[in-house]
């Protein structure tokens, strides 16, 4: 049992002799700490960061209603001006393959609206409004984005317009796979709360940038919910305003991850202990031109080793195209060096 000598208590004022223990306590700490923030100041600045960055951002944002032929609806979302003229950034999924879009600003206008470009495989699309005094946001970078800083999502969930929670940033570098099978890479995790109809709207930092582009939620799971960061999106709706597409090369190969045998990996001093197993081969792709076949397994790709179909992808980039690179695979025991020219 621990005891204390109370000829040591020198610091507590006379005048407290006769109080309660907590009272006297409680005074104790409060002359040890004059300039601590109260909990209600601390509450205050975190509600004026959330306001602050609400009253900038919100006006720049729209709500996205798809339509099919006929008028249908196809489904709804978010979007923020991203531009002066007009730019809307917005989820792929939000628009994809809608015959017409209903755009409503935030201060209630219904300008006319078209589909500028989307990119499935990053779940990212740029629409064009048209109409005067817009209030385009003002982008972050992902470089600044911290765990645990402020997160705030500002959007249309179930057309209830402009709705803004609040939360931190969870994670950051995580892996999400797009609708066409493709993963995506630097993806924000946030408990900031979306729902279906928050997709498109921006992820918000408590100095009113965007630093992100909300995705997807898991349900039934609470707290989970994902944003494309800022630096993706940036890079993709440039390409978007600019050409309606992201430009990517291909091989024209069908395949699948597979570990390598150890002796291979051992033998030739391999970079990876996996590779991509081709197992279907486009008719007049590149692959075909190069001579691959099925069974082969594309171990590099540029001397940089491929693990994945994923790694794969990623090395398979715009400026690959046209290109004549190498190509290295083990086909039986053997390993060659495949000349290659992707295609766009």
């Amino acid at each position: 049992m621990k005891t204390f000598d109370l000829n040591l208590v020198t610091d507590v004022d006379a005048s407290l002799i006769g109080d309660t223990p907590q009272e006297t306590l409680r005074a104790a700490a409060d002359s040890a700490a004059p300039n601590a923030p109260s909990d209600g100041a601390l509450l205050d600045a975190y509600s004026n960061a959330v306001v602050k960055a609400a009253e900038e951002v919100s006006p720049s944002v729209v709500n996205i209603e798809a339509r099919r032929a006929g008028g249908e609806r196809a489904g709804s979302g978010s979007g923020f001006v991203i531009t002066p003229d007009g730019f809307v950034l917005t989820n792929s999924h939000v628009v994809h393959g809608a015959e017409r879009l209903e755009v409503t600003l935030g201060d209630g206008r219904h300008p006319d609206a078209h589909l500028v470009g989307d990119d499935p495989e990053t779940d990212l699309a740029v629409v064009r409004v048209y109409a005067p005094q817009l209030h385009p946001v003002r982008l972050g970078e992902s470089k600044s984005i911290r765990v645990g800083q402020l997160a705030i999502a500002i959007g249309n969930p179930y057309g209830f317009q402009t709705t803004v929670t609040a939360g931190v940033v969870s994670a950051l570098g995580r892996s999400f796979r797009s609708s066409t099978g493709r993963l995506m890479d630097d993806i924000l995790q946030t408990d900031a709360a979306l729902n279906p109809g928050n997709s498109g709207g921006p992820l918000v930092n408590s100095r009113g940038e965007v630093i992100g582009v909300n995705t997807a939620v898991i349900l039934p799971a609470q707290g989970l919910c994902f944003a494309i960061a800022i630096d993706t999106a940036k890079y993709v709706a440039g390409w978007l305003i600019k050409e309606g597409r992201i430009r990517r090369s291909h091989i024209g190969i069908g395949g699948q991850n597979t570990p390598l045998h150890r002796r291979l990996v051992r033998h030739y001093g391999l970079g990876s202990t996996s590779g991509v197993l081709v197992i279907a081969v486009n008719s007049g792709s590149p692959a075909e031109k190069a001579g691959l076949r099925d069974g082969d397994v594309v171990i590099a790709f540029k001397g940089q080793p491929v693990p994945s179909i994923d790694a794969l992808h990623k090395m398979l980039t715009g400026d690959q195209i046209g290109v004549e690179s190498f190509l290295t695979i083990i086909r039986g025991t053997d390993k060659l060096d495949v000349a290659i020219t992707p295609a766009g």
